[in-house]
């Protein structure tokens, strides 16, 4: 897709996610100019494990960017290059060519769910929270950097020899993109790996003694926009220079101009993640949220809370290509408008486990309520109205730990196309839901930081300034309609958690 309305200088957004690699060019007013996407398979070779091929994945975003300046006007006129990605992804490659020992493990992956019990029984849980904000959950990188270790021969002694190089995603595309010379991660990322001290912003010692996990392998980290090096010139055919890296939740919460604390954004894709901006003080969660690394500039760290759901848009496809109900994900909406009402069915998509504020990886899914009149039309529906349940789950616990209530949530991801999740998620919620125009939040908020990077924006507020709303669903349901719904969801979960 390429427009007439140029406006240089424009901002490549290098968008790598669970479902597919994206790359999109912005001019400064967030308008897009260029966009190409390639789907990404997983595999699941084991139960519990989700697998990509990261040498494709470092492929199918080479030809993004290749496709998106493929016009000359737009590369000549591109200034800076942003990195957003799906977090927690892990690879480990040789550090001189660059071949990845093993597969991506991606963040759904629960093989290591006994290590992490093992920890929890041995008592590091608390210390662990205390330094990272996170739990001793499989969803994180530090106990996959230690499978691939343990289980991949001869890993082991290469990371100890200082052969051997971990990243989230970003780095790995870093690497490649500047033709190995830097090997480097942001904050917002490296806070998702169990092994950043959230408080100091650096590597810690204690938790990489804890996951046997060599120093040497380990990604230098900066600040979210920085000087991340140049690409190398047979990439493109010129150098452009990599300004900023942010993980894909914070990139979206910078997106939707989510700046001042108690602001929060609510990304629907692969899975759901609800962020809070905490400002600069670091909340710890006493109802199993996440703190995180929310974005630093300048030296200064900006948190948030966070709300992990494993499964969200993951749960339609599941229904397209697993059950086969539809052909279409955005035939659901239709699907789910036959009905006037749920008729007590409901589905807990816990496919790849539960996360906030259940942490329950050892929970598997369930569709409850099933009638002899049940029909494809309920479960679609079941479906759609469990992000709203989810999302409920973990508005209920950021205002007990902040006591702050919302007056509007920012809603962005694949699935806000469906009107009728966007509304539902109103009602449930009993909060006004408001869709900006740029629909692509993550790869804006990549862009734009790397726009503050390469000097087209001066401060975040220019940033905001940018920020529009399309779309504002109004609460519609009675708040007790909306109680005696989620009393149901609530009941249904409770059926999965009993031991």
């Amino acid at each position: 897709m390429k427009s007439s309305k140029l406006n240089a200088p424009l901002l490549l957004a290098i968008d790598q996610g669970t479902s597919s690699s994206r790359a999109t060019l912005f001019n400064a007013n967030a308008e897009t100019l260029a966009q190409h996407q390639i789907p990404l398979p997983l595999s699941y070779p084991n139960n519990g494990w989700v697998e990509q091929d990261a040498e494709q994945i470092w492929h199918d975003t080479l030809r993004c960017c290749q496709q998106v300046l493929s016009d000359a006007e737009l590369l000549d006129a591109t200034v800076a290059i942003g990195i957003t990605n799906q977090r927690e992804t892990t690879v480990v490659w040789h550090k001189t060519s660059g071949k990845p020992i093993y597969n991506a493990i991606v963040w759904q992956d629960r093989r290591t769910t006994d290590d992490c019990q093992r920890l929890q029984v041995q008592g590091h849980e608390t210390a662990v929270n205390e330094k990272t904000g996170l739990r001793l959950d499989p969803y994180f990188s530090a106990t996959k950097i230690a499978w691939l270790l343990d289980h991949v021969e001869g890993a082991s002694k290469q990371a100890e020899a200082g052969e051997l190089l971990f990243g989230t995603v970003d780095s790995f595309l870093l690497w490649h993109l500047t033709g190995g010379r830097v090997h480097a991660t942001d904050r917002s990322n490296a806070s998702r790996t169990l092994l950043l001290n959230i408080h100091r912003g650096e590597w810690d010692d204690e938790l990489l003694d804890l996951f046997g996990i060599p120093r040497s392998m380990l990604p230098q980290v900066f600040d979210n926009v920085a000087d991340f090096g140049v690409t190398a010139e047979d990439i493109f055919g010129c150098s452009i220079p990599v300004k900023a890296m942010i993980g894909d939740q914070q990139a979206a919460l910078v997106g939707q101009a989510c700046f001042k604390k108690g602001m929060v954004k609510s990304t629907y894709g692969t899975g759901c993640f609800m962020l809070m901006n905490t400002g600069h003080q670091a909340v710890l969660s006493t109802n199993r949220l996440l703190t995180t690394i929310a974005y630093s500039l300048d030296g200064e760290y900006h948190y948030a809370l966070e709300g992990s759901i494993f499964v969200s848009g993951a749960a339609v496809q599941w229904l397209r290509d697993g059950l086969a109900l539809f052909d279409q994900v955005s035939d659901s909406e239709a699907l789910a408008q036959q009905l006037d009402d749920n008729q007590g069915v409901y589905f807990v998509p816990a496919l790849t486990g539960l996360g906030a504020p259940y942490w329950r990886p050892d929970v598997r899914g369930a569709i409850v309520g099933l009638g002899r009149d049940t029909g494809q039309a309920h479960i679609a529906r079941a479906a759609l109205e469990a992000q709203a349940y989810q999302t409920r789950d973990l508005i209920a616990a950021m205002t007990s730990d902040t006591g702050e209530a919302q007056s509007v949530i920012r809603a962005d991801g694949g699935l806000i196309a469906n009107q009728f999740v966007c509304q539902f998620l109103a009602d449930i919620l009993q909060t006004p839901i408001d869709v900006p125009a740029v629909t692509e939040a993550t790869a804006w908020g990549a862009a734009s930081l790397a726009g503050l990077g390469a000097g087209v924006f001066v401060d975040l507020d220019d940033i905001a300034e940018q920020w529009q709303k399309r779309q504002h669903f109004a609460v519609h349901m009675p708040s007790e309609e909306a109680d005696v719904l989620y009393t149901g969801w609530q009941q249904a979960v409770r059926s999965l958690l009993r031991d």
